[in-house]
């Protein structure tokens, strides 16, 4: 077998094995590739870094928890604590914020999306988010990981809602492309069936084609940006059609 290929299984299965154990998404010789920067960052890599920081910052870049709930978190909103120092708690997985899928439910916060700032100066989006309003101090996002962010914003955001049907959850996009990513990528850390790791517990199991079907919006951006904390690839450096693809396959796998 190709030495280079011995080598790609070998890591995803390693990889597989840890992000399985609850008490570690990746090993420790994964911690460079899960949370450090390149020396010379793509545009690639700089955009599903910013996505992972969207998602949850403090995992993504191995950091402390806030303990308190933001101050300028809503009190309609339902949540508290850590969750509401997420940008996506309050702008959503689809960008939209109360205009698209958490217009309503324990999501709901009335807040508006970042769509808003596609094509915004990276720059102006840092100050913003250094703000009052945002409250990122640099302890907990130093000046280059603001940037990553600012980047995201500015030109990372995938037009989900051009791709999932808002009303059935649908994904439009082309299975059959989709399968053949998946069981050629995908399926080295996840199982042709989508079920090699279970996210939720024994009793009630969450796989690929549990949440694919669920929370397509989510599952769209991690495959385009990765889930923070853990030794997973991202598919941020090919077409977004590819990566809908995959998600469209997902939803054909077992929920159970």
């Amino acid at each position: 077998m190709n030495r280079l290929l011995t080598a790609c299984l070998a890591f995803a299965i390693s990889t597989a094995a840890a992000i399985a154990d609850p008490k570690s998404e990746h090993r420790d010789d994964q911690a460079d590739f899960v949370h450090e920067a390149p020396a010379a960052p793509s545009e690639a890599w700089l955009l599903a870094a910013g996505g992972r920081i969207y998602d949850k910052w403090w995992e993504a870049l191995d950091r402390e928890a806030p303990v308190a709930t933001h101050p300028s978190y809503p009190a309609e909103g339902k949540k508290s604590g850590a969750d509401t120092w997420r940008c996506k708690e309050c702008h959503g997985w689809d960008y939209r914020g109360k205009d698209g899928r958490y217009g309503g439910g324990s999501h709901y916060t009335g807040i508006k999306g970042i769509d808003g700032a596609k094509g915004r100066d990276a720059a102006d989006i840092a100050q913003l988010l250094r703000g009052k309003l945002h409250g990122y101090t640099a302890e907990m996002l130093l000046d280059d990981e603001l940037q990553r962010i600012a980047a995201f914003v500015s030109r990372g955001q995938d037009p989900t809602d051009q791709f999932v049907d808002p009303k059935t959850a649908k994904v439009r996009g082309d299975a059959v492309s989709g399968k053949a990513i998946f069981q050629t990528v995908c399926a080295a850390c996840h199982g042709f069936d989508g079920r090699l790791l279970n996210f939720g517990t024994v009793e009630e199991p969450i796989y690929v084609g549990t949440d694919a079907s669920a929370l397509p919006d989510e599952i769209l951006h991690k495959i385009r940006n990765s889930h923070p904390g853990a030794a997973m690839i991202n598919m941020r450096a090919f077409a977004i059609e590819d990566a809908v693809n995959v998600l469209a396959y997902a939803q054909t796998l077992p929920k159970k």
